[in-house]
């Protein structure tokens, strides 16, 4: 089987990309995996290691820029679709999914003029305007979330999770006793200045936080140098990183994580088992971020704290909180195993080769430990 991937931008659009491109050649080792993204450095990272190859599609994003961004980026799709056009037709390609971004619209567009069948993936609580749109194409749409579902039509709709890669699907730690050592800190694939801000003010505030927690904090390569400084300065033990390059390992290693709330993130904390502080992204289209977080909250696996009224102080009062509170700490650790997902690529994939009317290959793994 030939299959085209988009995978741009992000982690959260990435990671999910690879996490597809692995399942589809775990069931069938001659299956052709071609990703299509934006040939950006940290696609470049991200893929490094794997045995697949990134087309660079040359587009941008429309939502949340000014206006003449904006219609430089409506400039750019004609040519972009006309690209996918040649890429699909080289690559043989037998189906589409898009992991949504804005590299998704003119590969998904292309195979719908192409009569390629489509699938899409949309991982967020609140579909982005690109798959909401992109949903009258598809054949079938992927969901993590059920509140997603009234975005598109319903027989198009399969509620999966968010596919994760395979490092994840390990057995996650014991929650244990509930006591907090290392605190693990990441505002995303590309870090965010922010939070950043926030983090480094509560560990100012709190000698507890400062003199009792280990803290890996990824901040981002633009942030890098001021977050590192921060910690050497208040003698904070404290390994400063642009980018997290093992995440399933990193995880394993933190006892309470703090993190921005995008549906990757989040379903990677809960497949290694860990307890969250949730700052929501207060930029993030139609607050899909808080309403991720959300679902979190509402399982009693994290605690959600919005940016906009978040100080260094409060970020330190409840840090301190769970460490007075073991207990607490346990039973979240506890709720975000219930929400562990590591089955969501083989779903997906099961369903792309019915899709295609083909014989799904067996299902092995479960949804949940």
């Amino acid at each position: 089987m030939n299959v085209v991937i988009t995978a741009g931008g992000t982690g959260g659009h990435v990671y999910p990309a690879l996490a597809l491109a692995e399942e589809f050649c775990r069931q069938a080792a001659a299956t052709s995996v071609t990703l299509v993204g934006t040939g950006c450095a940290l696609e470049r990272t991200m893929i490094s290691g794997t045995p697949w190859r990134m087309e660079p599609l040359r587009v941008q994003g429309v939502v949340g820029r000014g206006i003449w961004s904006s219609i430089k980026a409506l400039l750019l799709i004609p040519a972009a679709v006309w690209q996918c056009l040649r890429l699909l037709r080289a690559s043989k390609a037998e189906l589409v999914v898009g992991t949504g971004g804005y590299t998704s619209p003119p590969v998904v567009f292309a195979a719908w003029l192409l009569r390629i069948p489509r699938a899409i993936v949309e991982l967020n609580a609140i579909p982005g305007i690109a798959n909401r749109v992109l949903g009258a194409l598809a054949d079938r749409i992927f969901v993590s979330f059920e509140r997603a579902v009234p975005y598109f039509r319903a027989h198009k709709v399969a509620v999966v999770g968010t596919p994760l890669r395979r490092s994840f699907a390990a057995p996650p730690p014991d929650p244990g006793s509930g006591r907090i050592d290392t605190l693990l800190i990441c505002g995303g694939s590309q870090g965010a200045r922010a939070m950043n801000s926030i983090v480094l003010e509560a560990v100012q505030t709190s000698s507890r936080i400062r003199s009792r927690l280990e803290v890996i904090h990824q901040s981002g390569s633009n942030d890098f140098d001021r977050v590192a400084e921060a910690y050497r300065h208040m003698n904070v033990k404290a390994e400063v990183v642009p980018f997290v390059e093992d995440m399933p390992g990193t995880l394993r290693r933190a006892d309470l994580v703090i993190c921005r709330c995008g549906a990757l993130t989040l379903s990677e904390i809960a497949a290694c088992a860990k307890p969250s502080i949730l700052i929501p992204f207060p930029q993030a289209t139609h607050h899909h971020q808080e309403s991720n977080a959300r679902v979190v909250e509402e399982a009693g696996a994290g605690i959600v704290l919005l940016e906009p009224e978040l100080t260094g102080a409060k970020l330190a009062q409840e840090i301190e909180g769970l460490l007075d509170d073991p207990d607490r700490v346990r039973r979240m650790a506890e709720q975000s195993l219930r929400l562990r997902n590591t089955g969501s690529a083989e779903a997906m994939v099961y369903e792309c080769y019915r899709l295609l009317g083909q014989s799904p290959p067996e299902r092995t793994m479960t949804n949940g430990v």
